[in-house]
């Protein structure tokens, strides 16, 4: 079992203590967000992979090495402002982290994320194009691959179109965006690719690739009976599958363009009801939930 830690929420910046007591512990427990009194249980005798996603990887850097599982990371790292990422730090702190978590780790089990691109007035093509560049030249030697995506129509972009100001795609931006970081990866290094996008940019340098493949997978476990990522069949993704462990609108980073976050609200009151002793990440168990145990 591969966990994803996590792509409903950033466990890693604002719930590592509670990480951390349940590795201690031996096991968590995840509600099911369409079922809510289903609960599964998971013990991480049964995990073979840990893939950490986070925008701020700084509080879990100190406990990395009481971990003694296969670790990945996918750090996710824009040049937005807090217009578009409110409570993201300061992006020269989050660069330091990445290079400290490079020492940890090694850069076989690190990938950064330039992930949603999106085009504006402020943040238009020019300023994209030197924002990765001076990414990679600051990254080189501690960062081998790099993934990039385009943002997608979900509700809370939607909800956010005034303050994000989206400009439509052209074919001309795809080809230079394309061309301007593939180019910049390759003088630092490093790779550039997509993963579930419909556009891949191969034609333009990048490289093709998935977040999890089954390769990475085997290099970093010695398993190969990963199944592949079922609900992604449909746009040919072959990232394996991943179980997530977090819970929607619980993120604090409050990003204008997150899928995961679409209730400001609820995730003030998620936050209140956090308990870090707790085997939930929000909440605690009731007595009608039906637990069971996930291989």
């Amino acid at each position: 079992m591969i966990l994803n830690v996590s792509g409903r929420t950033d466990i890693v910046a604002f719930y590592t203590k509670w990480f951390m007591n349940r590795y201690k512990e031996g096991f968590l427990d995840v509600r099911n967000p369409f079922n809510p009194n289903l609960v599964s249980r998971i013990y991480f005798e049964d995990v073979d992979l840990l893939l950490f996603c986070t925008k701020n990887p700084i509080p879990i850097l100190p406990y990395l090495k009481r971990i003694q599982k296969p670790i990945l990371f996918h750090v996710t790292l824009t040049p937005y402002k807090q217009d578009i990422e409110p409570n993201v730090p300061d992006k020269r702190f989050v660069i330091e982290a990445i290079k400290k978590l490079s020492k940890i780790i090694g850069t076989d089990h690190l990938i950064v994320r330039y992930d949603p691109i999106f085009l504006s007035e402020k943040y238009n093509l020019e300023y994209h194009k030197k924002a990765f560049h001076r990414m990679c030249s600051l990254l080189k030697g501690s960062v081998k691959t790099i993934i990039v995506s385009f943002i997608d129509d979900y509700k809370n972009v939607r909800k956010n179109t005034r303050v994000l100001g989206i400009k439509e795609f052209r074919e001309e931006d795809y080809k230079e965006i394309g061309l301007s970081f593939s180019k910049s990866a390759l003088e630092n290094d490093m790779t550039v690719q997509t993963c579930f996008e419909e556009r891949n940019l191969v034609e333009y340098g990048f490289v093709k690739g998935e977040c999890l493949s089954h390769s990475l997978a085997f290099q970093l476990t010695g398993k190969t009976n990963f199944k592949t990522w079922k609900a992604r069949k449909e746009r040919k993704c072959n990232c394996v599958e991943m179980v997530d462990i977090g819970v929607y609108n619980s993120c604090r980073h409050f990003c204008k363009y997150c899928y995961a976050n679409f209730d400001e609200n609820k995730v003030k009151m998620n936050y209140e009801e956090h308990d870090s002793n707790s085997s939930l990440l929000i909440d605690h168990l009731k007595t009608n939930d039906v637990i069971k145990r996930r291989k």
